[in-house]
This record gives structure tokens, sequence and C-alpha cells, in this order.
């Protein structure tokens, strides 16, 4: 690294220096500085545990504990000016025993860390922001998507050969060189991407993984996309013997269709998920104030609009997001489980019916008030 030295036009070192030198301790400083601004890895990560133990049958620790915007967990393990010899070995077996942990155990990992560094929030409301979708849950931790970031002042030629060799098998792992530099008083500090190497890291990753990606795909459409697809096509089956609202809808591999109410950014939906299958009115035409104004109209017709549906609706204004909506929801169901479809159908052609008779009418008077 160097200073430029105007006046001299010239470019002037600045004296890279041993961590330990300048008093910077692992867990005291590099482990806190990245806990506190996990960005510095280029990406957003949500570190939701430090010094994790909670392993059955060992007392092995490991740095951090993130997830990524993908939900996958990353294993991030830091070493001061060395990497040591077995530093994979080590983040390897970590790897390993998160595999294991489900989306309650997260959670329950995520609330402890809030509690022990005096957060108020719950890890359920951080976890919903961070993905930016309350169902959240179906992405956490899926099958061996753990990934492991290692950050060190070197790493020794062991280490980076075999991190280079695990990289086509399809292993996520990251290396990352961390530096310190003083000039005078003030202390820098670096870090960098060193493998795979940032530029070519998504050429690396795909050239790695293509095999393994093609077999994870055939898997993933077999385990949700296949099963959507099937429930869908019962469901419009269903649903057209009753009304032609859904007749121009195809199944879909997605988790919900769309139902048309005939105005841009005011639309309905049905949609299905492991734990509640549901009918919802969303609004969103790109500008939050407008989608409020419209929501408010709605609900300032509440009386007359649950009246004509039938039963109480939920009113969602969700003031801290761009988007509003207004549901009826089927919660204890799964719509991966075909013994639960016959409930689902029943339920949801009904409210779908209603709902789309309720809000086409509401929609005239709306018109009026966006004119």
């Amino acid at each position: 690294m160097y200073i430029i030295n105007k006046q001299t036009n010239k470019l002037e070192p600045i004296e890279k220096t041993p961590f330990r030198a300048v008093g910077i301790r692992e867990r005291k400083d590099l482990q806190e500085w990245i806990a506190k601004s996990p960005e510095v890895l280029g990406e957003g990560l949500l570190i939701i545990q430090k010094e994790f133990d909670g392993f059955n049958d060992t007392h092995e620790r490991l740095d951090l504990l993130a997830l990524d915007k993908q939900g996958n967990l990353v294993v991030i393990e830091n070493k001061l000016d060395d990497s040591g010899r077995d530093v994979v070995w080590q983040v390897l077996k970590y790897a390993s025993y998160c595999s294991r942990l489900d989306n309650q155990n997260i959670k329950d990992i995520f609330n402890q860390y809030l509690k022990a560094t005096g957060k108020q929030e719950s890890a359920e409301q951080l976890l919903e922001e961070f993905f930016n979708d309350e169902d959240y849950d179906e992405k956490l931790n899926k099958g061996n998507s753990q990934r492991i970031v290692m950050v060190s002042g070197e790493f020794r030629k062991e280490v980076t050969s075999t991190v280079l060799w695990l990289l086509n098998f399809g292993l996520r792992v990251q290396c990352f060189k961390a530096s310190a530099y003083r000039l005078n008083d003030q202390l820098f500090f670096n870090i960098e991407q060193i493998i795979p190497m940032k530029d070519a890291e998504d050429y690396t990753i795909s050239m790695a993984n293509k095999n393994l990606d093609d077999l994870s795909t055939q898997e993933e459409m077999a385990n949700r996309h296949i099963k959507r697809l099937e429930f869908w096509t019962q469901f419009l089956k269903e649903m057209s013997k009753i009304t032609d609202i859904c007749n121009n809808i195809s199944p879909s591999k997605d988790g919900w269709i769309p139902v048309a109410l005939g105005i841009t950014g005011v639309s309905m939906s049905i949609v299905i998920t492991q734990t509640y299958a549901r009918v919802e009115v969303f609004i969103n035409r790109g500008n939050k104030e407008e989608n409020k104004k419209i929501y408010d109209y709605f609900l300032s017709r509440k009386t007359e609009i649950e009246n004509e549906f039938g039963s109480p609706l939920l009113w969602e204004r969700m003031d801290d997001k761009m988007t509003s909506r207004i549901k009826f929801q089927l919660d204890g169901v799964n719509a991966f489980e075909k013994e639960d479809w016959p409930k689902i159908n029943v339920s949801l052609i009904d409210a779908t019916i209603r709902m789309e008779k309720v809000f086409k009418k509401e929609i005239e008077g709306l018109r009026r008030i966006l004119r």
C-alpha cells in the first residue's frame, strides 16, 4: 500500500506490520471488526452467533456464524498473522456440524446472540427484514449449502492448495487475506479475497459446480417445483369446474399464481406454502405514498368489504415497507402434502371467488380517488 505525495508526485510506501506487533488481537479485534461490519467480506451477511460451541459431543467452538442472502449458513474462521496448517480440517468439521441445524435451531442460536449483545429485536423480526420475506423459513440451511470463509494475515501453501482442490467438488470456500498498515500513529486495515480470485469468482464457481448444479436442480424440481406444478394443475382444474376466473392461468412451479383485478399495481394472488395457504390483494404501484393511500381507502371501507366477503380479513398496512396487502389465510395446511389438497382447494376456491367479486367492485370507487 502506498500514499500519494502530491508535492513530490511520488508514491511513498506505507509500512505493513504484523497484527500482533501493533497490539491487534484475534478475538478482541479482528473477530469484533468482522462481527460489527460483515460487509467487509464483500456481501450482505447477517451475523447470528459468535464463539458458537453448541455442537453435540464436542467442545469445539467456531468464531462467527452468519447467514447469507440465500439462506446459507456461513462459517467464518479468523486467524491473525498465520492460518496454521490445520485450519481447513477445522472449518470442514464446523460446516459438517452446522449442516444439522434446522430452522428452529437457527432462530434459537440467533436469539441467544441478540440477548447476549443487548439487542431488543427478535431473531424472527431481523430475519424477515434481512431476507425481506416473511417466508424466509424455506431458505434456511437447505441441504449441503453451508459455506466456509477463512480470514488470515497469511495462508500456508498446504491450506491454499487444499482449498483450490475442494472448490472442484462444489464446496463453497473463500480465503480472505487481512493486513495491517502503519503510518506514523495511524493504523489501516485491508482485507481482500484471494481464493477464489474475486474477478474470476463467478467463473470458477460455475465451472466447478456445473455437474453438481445439474443434479441439484433436478432434485429441487423433484422435491419442490414438480410438487407445486402438480398442486396448481389439479387446483386450476377443480376451479374451472366452478368459475372461469383462472381459465387463462397456467400451472406454475412458483408458490403463487396471479389473478388480475383490472387495475395496475393492485392484484390478487393465490399463495401456497408448507404451513398455510391464502388469497391476498397485493398493493404495489411502485410508490409507497400511493400504495398507502390505496390501502387506507380500502381500510375506510373495511366494514362493507368484510360484510360482503362474509368473514374478517387480515389487514396489513406494513408501514415500514413499500407494499401493503389484505388477505384471507388458511393456517395449518401443507401444499406439499397431497392429503391436504382437498381442504386447500375448497377453502381457496371459495375465498378467491368472494375476494375477486368484492374487490372488483371496490376498484370502481378506487379509480375515482386515483384520478
